[in-house]
Formats: C-alpha cells, structure tokens, sequence
C-alpha cells in the first residue's frame, strides 16, 4: 500500500515537471518566432533601406551632374556678361557720340563764324580743376559749305605753363570731306571773343596768325590736327570771381572768327560787338560800309591839312552816326598781331 502511493507520487511528480518542461518549452519557441519575426522584419527594413540608399545614391549623383551643369551654365552666362560689359561700354560710348554728333549738327555753321554757348560752366570747371576733364571741344563749324572744318578747344584751368593761372583757348583744324580741293597750309587769322553779358560789353578779344610751318595748319590725315592758340587768354582770377560778367546762369558764351579778307586790325573791336543776330551777309555789308566810312574820313582829313606856306582854318568834322553800339575792350599788344601759338 505504501509502495503504491510512493509510486502514485512519483508520477504525479513527474506529470508535473512534464507539463513545467512543455511549458516552458512552448515560451521557448514562442519567443524563438517572435525573434524569427522580428528577424524576418529586420530583413525586410535592411532590403527596403538598402533599396532606398541605393535610390539616393542615384538621386545624389543625378543632382551632382544637375549642380556641375548649373555651374558651368553660371559660369557660361557669366562668361557671357563680361562679354557683354565691354560691348555694353562701347554701345554707351556710341549712343554718347552719336548724341555729341547730333548737338553739334543743330549748331553748327558755314560762314567761319562760331558762336559757342558754354553751359555748366561751374561744372566744367571744376571736372578741369580735378582733371577728370581738362578741356573741351566746341562743335565743329565751317568755313563754307564746301570749305575747312574747324573747331576750338578749351582749357578751363589752363594748359602747359598757363595751368591754374588762366584760361587756354586754342583753334583745331580738323579733316574734312572737301581737304582734298582746298589749299594748304591754312594761313588765315583767328580771332577770339568772350562775351562780355552785361550792358558794357567789355568784351576780351585775342588773334593769332598760323605758323604755316607748323604741321598744325597742314592738311589733317586725322581726325584732328594738334591744337593751336594763345595759351593765356583769360585769367582765372578775373573768370573766378562771382560776379563777373563773362558768366551768367552758369553759362559763358565765345566767339570764334577766322578772316579770309584780311580785315585791318581797327575793324575787329567794330565787328565784334555787332549784334551777333544779324544774318552773315548783314555782317559783312556793315563793316565794309565802316571800312568806306573811316576811309572817306582819313580821305577827308587829307585834304584838309594846310598846304605849306598857306593858311587853313579846320572845323571840326561830325562823323555820321553809326548803329548804336557798346564800347569794347580789346587787347591789340603787338605779341598778339604777331601771332603766338601753343601746340597742346
């Protein structure tokens, strides 16, 4: 009896540590195949990242190739618009021209006479005083439809050994359509005038006869010849000062006037203070009705000269009246008649 409850026992506690094993062994595989899931995933989220670099490989070389094309095609179009700058420069540079070229068309003049209106004035005096300009150009006129081209040139603050102490002003003989039938070496006188503005017009006249030896008065082969004048023909210290009359409204007015009929010295100060709005040909018949009238005079002051060993009497003469006009100032030196020149 003892034996079999013994043995009862033993079974049951065998049954137990059975049902304990098989239990744990079915923890055991439960948890094996959650792993082998798990496993299983890992695989799948290896294969599908391993996919994707692959995928971003290829993304990232395409956009490497993208970014080396925009680079060059950046560096192409820069390499366009430095080309373009220079050719932009030189377009500016031409509408600029062109616009120079259309001024000087609605001034310019075939009678060898050149009125020249100088406007901003302060301006263009100090880009001299600077240097960022040291002189200008006058338009071109001429000296008849078919004659010389000419030009004047100034310098503001002076040139050569008139720097800072006055104003240069010099003539340019320029080349023309019709050089080939004129005659050269240019031998004919020019003279100067600045404009007095006010009422007393006391205007400042200069001349100068051309060295026919110079290669300046030659036929150009350039576009221009070297300039030539008088050096000092205004001091800055008188065009300086703020209330002088060679200045108003910021503006300076020349007159540049070549002789072809070699007009005698006194009738210069007469044909300058004409009234510049009188046609060319109103112009020239009123000095030449001066010239006949101061000849008439000199003529009638001859006859009146006691002859010797006789007793005259002279009354006075009343010259005829002459167009209403201001006095002049005129600087006539010898050193001027005789001519001076300047090559700049």
């Amino acid at each position: 009896m003892d034996v079999d409850n013994g043995q009862s026992a033993s079974s049951t506690m065998m049954t137990t540590t059975s049902e304990n094993i098989s239990s744990q062994m079915q923890e055991i595989y439960e948890t094996i195949n959650i792993l082998a899931g798990g496993i299983q995933t890992l695989n799948d989220d290896t294969q599908r990242l391993s996919s994707e670099l692959i995928k971003l490989q290829s993304s990232i070389e395409s956009l490497t190739q993208d970014i080396g094309s925009l680079k060059l095609s950046v560096q192409e179009k820069s390499s366009f618009l430095d080309g373009v700058k220079p050719n932009q420069e030189i377009l500016q540079q031409d509408v600029a021209s062109l616009k120079q070229k259309i001024d000087d068309l609605q001034y310019v003049s075939y009678d060898a006479t050149l009125i020249w209106k100088i406007v901003s004035f302060n301006e263009k005096m100090m880009d001299a005083q600077s240097e960022r300009q040291t002189s200008i150009y006058s338009p071109p006129f001429y000296s008849s439809p078919t004659g010389y081209k000419m030009r004047a040139r100034l310098y503001l603050n002076g040139d050569g050994n008139a720097r800072r102490t006055h104003m240069s002003l010099f003539f340019v003989l320029m080349r023309g359509p019709n050089d080939a039938i004129l005659k050269f070496p240019f031998n004919y006188e020019v003279t100067f005038c600045l404009y007095d503005q006010t009422p007393e017009q006391r205007h400042i006249i200069d001349s100068f006869r051309p060295d026919i030896r110079s290669s300046n008065f030659q036929r150009p082969r350039l576009e221009m010849n070297i300039a030539s004048g008088i050096p000092k023909f205004f001091p800055l210290a008188m065009i300086q000062q703020a209330d002088n009359p060679y200045v108003r409204d910021d503006t300076m007015f020349i007159k540049v006037m070549v002789d072809f009929n070699d007009m005698p010295k006194t009738l210069l100060p007469y044909a300058l203070i004409l009234n510049p709005g009188f046609p060319m040909h109103v112009q020239q018949l009123l000095i030449k009705q001066e010239a006949e009238r101061r000849a008439q005079q000199q003529q009638q002051q001859q006859q009146q000269q006691p002859q010797p060993g006789s007793i005259s009497i002279n009354l006075p003469i009343v010259p005829e009246p002459l167009e209403s006009q201001e006095p002049v100032e005129i600087d006539l030196d010898e050193d001027n008649w005789k001519g001076r020149q300047s090559s700049t």
